[in-house]
């Protein structure tokens, strides 16, 4: 198992800085795979807040089945996150948390309420992208040629039209929050399908270089960072096999 976890971490990253045991025990602990799917907000969001975190990656059916076995996939999914003495699953229960808990998510119900609805709409047109990876593969560039138009037609509009309702940096009470970061990543996934599609949407793109620029962010950008490509054949085929589905 460990053995296996060096190696996905040097394919992924590099070979890791050697870190000693007691700091790595205070780290938030993340398990999926080598990939983006639902674990990619978490380390943005992670990431965004300046955590430092640790991954497994699973390759390995026995991985799995042995996170099952020990009790530690509540309905027998992953994302996992081990972070505060828990064992975390569910992508939105985890990012709600981790939200709540580096000061990412408003200041009152109001604004967490709508910090919710800019990232439901959000992460709804993000799964749209994550599944077209295990789409066949006649079928994918169809496919992506759809969430594009979506994009441009239901979820930009409406985020272009709250930047410009209020005037302001961010999109909840001008201060940076989980919607925020939550934004950044659609819109910088929706570009690896179609560069120019903020063409028409001159406050996003002006949104996207403002929130790039936070350093955290921007550290997280450059090439090394735990970000995660696109998915490729070999990701998916590890889902699947994995999974098996």
């Amino acid at each position: 198992m460990l053995g296996r976890t060096w190696a996905a971490t040097i394919l992924c990253h590099g070979a890791p800085q050697e870190t000693r045991p007691e700091v790595m025990a205070s780290k938030p602990k993340l398990y999926y795979f080598c990939g983006r799917g639902r674990m990619e907000s978490i380390r943005w969001l992670l990431a965004a807040a300046g955590v430092e975190f640790e991954e497994e990656f699973l390759e390995t059916r026995e991985q799995y089945e042995k996170l099952q076995e020990d009790g530690r996939l509540l309905f027998g999914q992953v994302p996992l996150v081990e972070i505060d003495g828990m064992t975390l699953t569910q992508t939105r229960a985890i990012l709600s948390y981790l939200a709540a808990k580096y000061n990412l998510y408003g200041k009152d119900l109001k604004e967490r309420v709508r910090i919710d609805m800019y990232v439901d709409g959000t992460l709804d047109l993000m799964l749209t992208i994550a599944l077209a990876a295990f789409s066949a593969p006649e079928d994918r560039e169809k496919a992506q040629a759809s969430i594009v138009q979506k994009a441009k037609t239901r979820y930009f509009p409406a985020f272009e039209k709250i930047l410009k309702d209020h005037g302001e940096d961010y999109l909840i009470g001008n201060k940076f929050s989980w919607a925020d970061i939550q934004l950044l990543e659609a819109i910088l996934m929706v570009e690896e399908l179609d560069a120019p599609v903020l063409s028409d949407f001159p406050l996003l793109k002006a949104f996207k270089t403002r929130i790039s620029n936070i350093p955290t962010i921007k550290k997280f950008l450059q090439p090394g960072s735990p970000r995660k490509p696109p998915p490729d054949r070999h990701y998916v085929e590890t889902v699947r096999r994995v999974l098996q589905f």
